[in-house]
């Protein structure tokens, strides 16, 4: 059925829909653009002569602005009958932005340009989650939001690989190669605004921030405070490399333990974008409470590899590999229990502070285990982790609902 108002009933029985695809391509060429940029902005800054603090503020303010703007854009488009445009100009804005360094000569132009970026990425997220999880059935949100996950870890690797092969085409034009972003992140755009559909939906009343926050279910509030106890612990996995360098140096040399370290890292996108998938395909089996909790498990075991597994080039694939497949369950399972605990009215809203707490703990879970590590070593510093994963797993192993009544009664 069709409005007035472009806005479409699709229908939601089966999970591989039009929108699906269309968020899942958009998430791939999306990421597939600003991951060229993103791989060679260090290069990039190391050619105006900057520091490495610039780089440090370029990605912590960049970060705290899409943080926020998540929470806001998810709040702000629950109360609009269409939520689509906002994510199109989200999209474009992000596409743009990264395009825009092509024009930097100085870091604060730079600084300008990852912002504004940011920010578009901020705005556009909690929406797009909101689309995706319209577009199918409760029965099927884990598949959906897995398969999301699997094409956006496409784009990340295929982002960097491209980065490199273009830089030697263009014979290390930094300006040519952030305009060629523009290219995936257009289409990503178009994806958006002409193959995802957007449900007949009526908004939510106007009413303020708190208010709405309350409104949300005890259970949310719940998984929220295990996602955030979680996600002080669940550091960068850049710091991952850094480990794996350190690590192979005494054996292999810098120019080959850095190679080593990079593959590495490749092999754990992989495994996280195949295991993106599989893990959706457990929450919609199992209850997603118990199979987020098994993930945050699989953390655990990752640091306490760190601690007591020998430094050997086989451990530390063992290591990255655990990094992928947790990583994989707990970002498509935290998305599709939040769609499950929150009625889809207040969709926006949850997926937007859900973005908010994740974002957050990984500002300053990063800064406390870098910390913990240059200061006491990697046993305390990991030792953190561990202690934090194992608290956000038992928290989120207690945090359920019983039926879809009991989400609609808690919200209404």
């Amino acid at each position: 059925m069709k409005t007035n108002n472009s806005i479409s009933t699709p229908s939601r029985k089966g999970w591989i829909n039009r929108t699906v695809i269309g968020i899942g391509l958009a998430s791939l060429f999306s990421d597939w653009s600003h991951e060229i940029a993103t791989t060679v902005l260090p290069a990039f800054l190391a050619t105006m002569g900057v520091s490495a603090l610039w780089l440090g503020l370029i990605e912590g303010i960049s970060d705290g602005l899409s943080s926020f703007a998540k929470m806001g854009s998810g709040y702000y488009t629950d109360k609009l009958q269409r939520r689509k445009p906002i994510a199109i100009i989200g999209y474009l804005i992000t596409a743009l932005g990264t395009a825009s360094f092509a024009f930097a000569t100085t870091a604060w132009h730079v600084l300008l340009a990852r912002s504004m970026a940011w920010l578009g990425r901020g705005v556009r997220t909690p929406i797009r989650k909101a689309l995706l999880a319209g577009s199918v059935t409760r029965e099927t949100y884990g598949r959906a939001f897995g398969f999301e996950r699997m094409m956006d870890t496409c784009g990340a690797i295929v982002g960097p690989a491209s980065a490199f092969f273009l830089l030697q085409i263009l014979n290390h034009n930094y300006s040519m190669l952030f305009t060629l972003t523009l290219i995936p992140g257009l289409l990503a755009a178009a994806l958006i605004a002409f193959a995802v559909k957007e449900k007949l939906r009526m908004p939510v009343p106007h009413i303020s921030f708190g208010e709405r926050l309350r409104l949300l279910p005890p259970a949310f509030h719940k998984f929220l405070i295990a996602v955030g106890l979680f996600g002080a612990g669940d550091f960068a996995h850049t710091l991952l490399i850094l480990l794996a360098t350190q690590k192979l140096i005494p054996v292999m040399g810098m120019t080959k333990a850095a190679s080593t370290a990079a593959a590495l890292y490749v092999w754990h996108n992989i495994i996280y974008a195949t295991f993106s998938f599989i893990a959706g395909g457990l929450a919609d089996r199992f209850k997603k409470n118990y199979v987020l909790a098994a993930g945050y498990f699989v953390a655990v075991i990752m640091v306490i590899a760190i601690i007591i597994l020998p430094s050997t080039i086989w451990s530390l694939a063992i290591i990255f590999t655990l990094g992928g497949i947790y990583i994989a369950v707990e970002e498509t399972v935290e998305d599709s229990f939040c769609a499950e605990l929150v009625d889809e009215s207040h969709h926006g809203m949850a997926f937007g502070i859900l973005a908010t707490v994740n974002g957050i703990g990984d500002f300053l879970s990063s800064i406390v285990v870098g910390f913990l590590w240059s200061w006491a070593g990697t046993s305390v510093a990991f030792g953190y982790s561990a202690f934090l994963f194992i608290a956000g797993a038992w928290l989120i192993s207690r945090t359920q609902i019983t039926s879809p009544n009991d989400v609609r009664k808690k919200n209404q």
